[in-house]
C-alpha cells in the first residue's frame, strides 16, 4: 500500500487514494476536512525534494502560479513545504485527459478540436499576460469534462525540471512530441513555445498522428529542430484549408514567423469559424521562402530538380569547384518518400568535378531550337508593339497638354472662409449660390459647383454655398406645465432635458417654474435645457409607490420631486428598454425624503443565459452520440461527442435567449447518423431553470439503434420437438392455411 494514503497533511488534507503518477510527482485524491470538499494533492518525488535550490525556486514560482484564476486553468489552493514532504493542493477534476480522449476518438472533428484549442489558448492568454509560461503543453496536461470544458494543469512544472538540470529527454519533463524547436535547442523559451505546442496538439487531433514520432526521444527533439512535417491535409483531406494554415503558422520553426500571442491565434480561429472560406496565406508564404530554417511545412518535390541544378551551377561559378558525387537533396520529409524510379526524377543527382561534364549532361535538352527562337520572336513583336503604343499615347497627351496649357486644377474650397477663399484664389470668380444653416461655422463654404481636381480656366465662375452657422431653435415656454408635459414639448424641438427639483411654495408640486436657458432663447439643436420643477412644501416622509412596469424617466422624476435619490442598474429583458423590472423599496413602505432607491430596468435585449441539464444514458446504451438543442426549429447548441461506453451521466450546458422558451433536444447516433427527439423542455435562460414538457430517453436510444442488442435465443431442435410434440404439426399448418384463406377472402 502507498505510504502516503491515510496521511493528513497540515492536519487538513486527508489523502484517500492515488490517482496519477508522473515524472516529478504523484497525484492523490484527498479530502479538505475544513471545507469538506474533494481536492487533488500533488506530492513531489524524493529526487526533487532533496534539492534545496530546487525547492527554493519551486516555492517562489508556485506562489506566483497560484494567483492564476481562469475557468480553463486548474486552480491551485495551497502549497506546503516541510522537511519530509512538499506538495501542491489543487482543484480536483473528475474527468479524463485530452490524451485519453484523443486515443478514444483517434481523429477528432474540426469542431471538437477547435472547441478544445480555443479554451487552451484562453488559458494560456491569461497566464502569458501575467508573465507565466507553461513550457509543457501536451494532451496529458489537459483535463476534459463530460460537457466539453477543459482545464490546463501543471503550469511551470517543466520550467522547474529544466532549471534543475534535467534534459528534454528525461522523464521529469515527459514526452517531447510537443516540444518547440527553441526549447529542444535549450534556448530561452517564451509564450511562443506554448503556441508551437498548441499547434502540434491541433495537428494530432485532426490527423490522428503526431508530426514527428520515433522510439527515441532525442530523435524526436532533433526532428522538431530540423525536419519537415507532412501537411495535415495530406493525412486527412477533410481538414478545412484555413485550419491547416493556422497549424502551419503556429508550428513555424522561427519564433518571428510564428503567432506572437495567443490572442492572435484565437483571432484567426474565430475568423475561420465566421468564414470557412477565409485564406490567411501562411502556407503560400512558407512555400515561397528559400531559407529552410524559417520554413516548417513542405511537400515532396517542392524544389524541382532543374532549379536545384541551376542553384548548383551558381554555386560552382562562385566557388570554382564542386565535390564529386555530391548529392542534390530533396526537402526532408518524415512521412513521404519519392518512389518514382525514373532517372530524371531521382532524388540524387551527381556531377563530375570538371564543369564541362555538367554542360554535356544538359546537352540533350538543347538540341531543339524551335521553342527558344519562337519565344525570342514573340518578345521582339511585343516590344515593338509596346513602343508604338507608348509613342502614340505620348503624342496624344502632349497635344492635350499644349491644348490645355492655360488650365489648372480646381482647389478644394470646402471648409474655407468665403472671404479668405477670394483672397487665396484671385484667378477664380467665386460667387455665392446660397446661404444655409449647416454643421460648419458661419461664413464657411460647405459646397462648390466644380469638383476639386477638375480642370478650370482663369476667371471661371465657381458657385459656392456658404454656411449661416448651425441652425438654432427657440426654447419653448413651458412654465406652469406639468414636468412630464414640459419634457415632451422640449424633446419635440430636438432638445435634451434635465430636471431639477426644488421647494417652491408659489407653484404646485410637479409644476415647472423656470428653465435654463430661459424661454424663447435661441440654442443649438441637441442642447440640454435645465427644467426646474416645484416640490411644493418640504416633504418629510414618503409612502413609496409601485413603479414596476413604468418607464424609468417617470419614476426618476417622481422620486426626485420627493427628494429621494435614484440609482439604476440594467438587466437584459424582453420588456421595452427602460421599463422598471424591480425596485429596492417596496410599494407602501414609508421612507424619509433623503432615502435612496435602486431601480432594475430592462436593457431591451433578450435575456441570455445558460441552462444546465443532466442526461442519464440507458445502462445498456453503447456508441458515440451528440445532442442538439433546437429553438423554433433552429439549432442553438450541440454537444461534443458523447461516448456512452465512457460515461452514462452527461452534463450539458445549453446557452440561449428568452425566459419562456420551448427547447427540443435531439439525439444523433454518429455511427449511422440516425436521429430522434429525446424530449421537449421549457427553459428560462435568464434564471437558468428548466422543466420537462415530455421526455423518453430510452425510446430515443432504441430508435437510433444505440442500445446493446440481446443475443438471439437458440433455434429449437425441430427433430426433438417433433418427437415430443403431442400436437400433430400438419393440423397446425392446415389451421394456419385456413386462417390465411379466410383473410384473403375477406380482403377480396
Amino acid at each position: 500500500m502507498d505510504k502516503n494514503i491515510g496521511k493528513k497533511l497540515d492536519g487538513r488534507y486527508e489523502i484517500t487514494e492515488l490517482i496519477g503518477e508522473g515524472g516529478m510527482a504523484d497525484v492523490y485524491k484527498a479530502v479538505d476536512v475544513v471545507d469538506h470538499k474533494n481536492i487533488a494533492v500533488k506530492i513531489l518525488k524524493k529526487e526533487f525534494a532533496e534539492s534545496e535550490e530546487f525547492l527554493r525556486r519551486f516555492r517562489n514560482e508556485s506562489k506566483a502560479i497560484a494567483v492564476l484564476s481562469h475557468p480553463n486553468i486548474v486552480k491551485i489552493y495551497d502549497v506546503g513545504f516541510s522537511d519530509k514532504i512538499q506538495y501542491i493542493v489543487m482543484e480536483y477534476i473528475d474527468g479524463i485527459t485530452l490524451k485519453e480522449y484523443i486515443e478514444n476518438e483517434r481523429v477528432l472533428s474540426w469542431k471538437d478540436a477547435v472547441h478544445f484549442v480555443i479554451q487552451i489558448l484562453r488559458a494560456l492568454q491569461h497566464a502569458h499576460e501575467r508573465g507565466i509560461v507553461h513550457r509543457d503543453i501536451k494532451p496529458q496536461n489537459i483535463m476534459v469534462f463530460t460537457d466539453g470544458t477543459i482545464k490546463v494543469m501543471d503550469f511551470g512544472i517543466a520550467k522547474f525540471a529544466r532549471e534543475e538540470g534535467k534534459t528534454a529527454t528525461d522523464q521529469a519533463i515527459g514526452t517531447v512530441h510537443y516540444i518547440s524547436p527553441e526549447q529542444a535547442r535549450g534556448d530561452v523559451t517564451d509564450a511562443q513555445s506554448d503556441l508551437y505546442s498548441v499547434g502540434v496538439m491541433l495537428y494530432e487531433m485532426l490527423t490522428g498522428q503526431k508530426p514527428f514520432d520515433t522510439d527515441n526521444p532525442v530523435s524526436i527533439a532533433v526532428m522538431h529542430m530540423h525536419n519537415v512535417a507532412e501537411l495535415p491535409r495530406r493525412i486527412n483531406p477533410d481538414i478545412p484549408i484555413p485550419l491547416e494554415e493556422i497549424i502551419v503558422h503556429a508550428m513555424e520553426k522561427g519564433t518571428d514567423e510564428r503567432y506572437q500571442t495567443a490572442v492572435d491565434m484565437i483571432k484567426d480561429i474565430e475568423r475561420f469559424k465566421a468564414d470557412p472560406d477565409v485564406r490567411f496565406g501562411y502556407i503560400a508564404r512558407s512555400n515561397n521562402e528559400t531559407d529552410s530554417k524559417t520554413r516548417y511545412f513542405s511537400t515532396v518535390n517542392e524544389i524541382p530538380l532543374d532549379i536545384q541544378r541551376e542553384i548548383r551551377r551558381e554555386e560552382a561559378a562562385n566557388t570554382g569547384y564542386m565535390k564529386r558525387q555530391q548529392p542534390i537533396m530533396q526537402p526532408e520529409n518524415n512521412y513521404t518518400q519519392n518512389t518514382n524510379n525514373n532517372s530524371n526524377n531521382n532524388i540524387y543527382d551527381t556531377y563530375d568535378e570538371d564543369y564541362t561534364d555538367f554542360d554535356e549532361e544538359e546537352e540533350p535538352a538543347k538540341k531543339s531550337l524551335f521553342v527558344p527562337i519562337l519565344s525570342a520572336v514573340t518578345v521582339v513583336v511585343i516590344m515593338v508593339a509596346v513602343f508604338f503604343i507608348a509613342t502614340l499615347v505620348k503624342g496624344v497627351f502632349s497635344g492635350e497638354k499644349q491644348k490645355n496649357a492655360s488650365e489648372f486644377e480646381m482647389p478644394n474650397l470646402v471648409g474655407m472662409d468665403y472671404n479668405q477663399a477670394h483672397e487665396a484664389y484671385p484667378n477664380l470668380d467665386i460667387q455665392v449660390d446660397s446661404t444655409e444653416f449647416s454643421d460648419l461655422e458661419k461664413d464657411k463654404i460647405f459646397e462648390q459647383s466644380i469638383t476639386a481636381g477638375d480642370g478650370v480656366k482663369k476667371g471661371e465662375i465657381v458657385k459656392v454655398k456658404v454656411s449661416l452657422g448651425a441652425k438654432t431653435v427657440k426654447v419653448p415656454n413651458v412654465i406652469n406645465y406639468h414636468y412630464i408635459t414640459a419634457g415632451e414639448a422640449l424633446r419635440q424641438k430636438g432638445l435634451e432635458v434635465e430636471f431639477q427639483y426644488q421647494t417652491n411654495k408659489e407653484f404646485e408640486e410637479e409644476i415647472v417654474f423656470d428653465t435654463e436657458p430661459s424661454a424663447l432663447e435661441e440654442v443649438l439643436p441637441g442642447s440640454t435645457v435645465l427644467v426646474y420643477v416645484s416640490k411644493g412644501s418640504d416633504v418629510k416622509e414618503v409612502t413609496m409607490e409601485n413603479f414596476v412596469g413604468e418607464n424609468i424617466d417617470n419614476a426618476r422624476a417622481k422620486c426626485n420631486i420627493w427628494g429621494i435619490s435614484v440609482a439604476v442598474k440594467e438587466m437584459d429583458s424582453s420588456k421595452e428598454e427602460g421599463t422598471i423590472l424591480k425596485q429596492s423599496i417596496k410599494e407602501g413602505e414609508k421612507v424619509s425624503a433623503d432615502s435612496k432607491i435602486t431601480f432594475t430596468v430592462s436593457s431591451g435585449k433578450e435575456p441570455e443565459g445558460e441552462v444546465e441539464m443532466k442526461f442519464y444514458f440507458p445502462g445498456n446504451s453503447t456508441g458515440r452520440f451528440t445532442i442538439t438543442a433546437y429553438q423554433n426549429g433552429v439549432a442553438i447548441y450541440q454537444t461534443l461527442t458523447l461516448s456512452a461506453d465512457y460515461s452514462k451521466e452527461n452534463l450539458i450546458k445549453v446557452r440561449g435567449k428568452g425566459t419562456d422558451e420551448d427547447i427540443t433536444m435531439v439525439l444523433t447516433n454518429l455511427s449511422n447518423n440516425l436521429a430522434h427527439e429525446l424530449g421537449t423542455y421549457n427553459m428560462n435562460f435568464e434564471e437558468g431553470t428548466f422543466s420537462i414538457i415530455n421526455e423518453d430517453i430510452n425510446q430515443a436510444f432504441s430508435i437510433v439503434d444505440g442500445l446493446v442488442k440481446d443475443e438471439p435465443e437458440p433455434e429449437p431442435d425441430n427433430n426433438n420437438n417433433n418427437s415430443n410434440d403431442n400436437t400433430p404439426e400438419p393440423a397446425e399448418e392446415s389451421a394456419q392455411q385456413d386462417d390465411s384463406s379466410s383473410s384473403d377472402e375477406g380482403g377480396e
